[in-house]
């Protein structure tokens, strides 16, 4: 896993420690050790107990894992490219990770508002609903398929047809469905890459390459 505090990853050695159970089943903290930073890190954990010989050894189908130590995600952290282009979206990103854990429906409010936000400043889009902006950027052309399939699969996994205030109104707070908050951040992430990181990289690339043919006296591509 990669280390939460540090970012390193590492060969985890969980510990199960059990904690009873309620009516929804078995709970348990894991924790684990980074040997990168020596930094406890501590998820909540429900499932069905694993008992051998009497004893406790760990949670099996586990239903929910919350990170507990630190408080944050698992996600990837916002990238430089965007923070540097837009506040307000690395912002709802941040937020839209960090409360994922401990609700969808904000996290989801807020992935969908960063969503329209990129495809308004960086494909262009004129719609108001996210939608209808999803359907342009389609019919464009301009995006590879991968990234095209995750956007169509923003509007049909959150059943944009039936709740429609997820695209007319993206950063209210409303009913999700089951894998929604995280796909849209599968796809922010995606466009993340596409717009700002990758253009970032092939910009640093030929400011390099320039430099050397400035050197050598040869001319500059443009």
């Amino acid at each position: 896993m990669k280390c939460p505090h540090c970012l390193v990853a590492f060969h985890d050695k969980p510990e199960w420690v059990s904690l009873g159970n309620d009516k929804d089943g078995d709970w348990a903290v894991v924790k684990m050790l980074c040997p990168a930073c020596s930094r406890m890190i501590v998820f909540l954990a429900n499932g069905e107990a694993v008992v051998a010989r009497s004893f406790f050894t760990r949670l099996q189908n586990v239903t929910q894992m919350i990170l507990v130590r630190p408080k944050g995600s698992n996600r990837p952290p916002c990238p430089e490219e965007v923070k540097a282009a837009s506040a307000s979206i690395a912002a709802d990103y941040e937020e839209a990770c960090l409360v994922l854990p401990d609700s969808a429906k904000a996290s989801a409010a807020l992935s969908r508002r960063g969503l329209q936000q990129v495809l308004r400043e960086k494909a262009q889009t004129t719609s108001k609903d996210l939608f209808d902006q999803i359907q342009e950027v389609l019919d464009g052309g301009k995006l590879p398929s991968h990234i095209e399939e995750s956007l169509e699969a923003v509007r049909v996994i959150g059943n944009f047809a039936t709740h429609s205030t997820k695209s007319k109104s993206t950063g209210e707070i409303v009913p999700v469905e089951a894998g929604e908050a995280e796909w849209n951040l599968e796809a922010l992430e995606a466009l993340f890459d596409f717009y700002y990181v990758q253009p970032a990289k092939t910009a640093a690339r030929k400011a390099a390459l320039n430099k050397k043919l400035a050197d050598a006296g040869k001319p500059q591509i443009k």
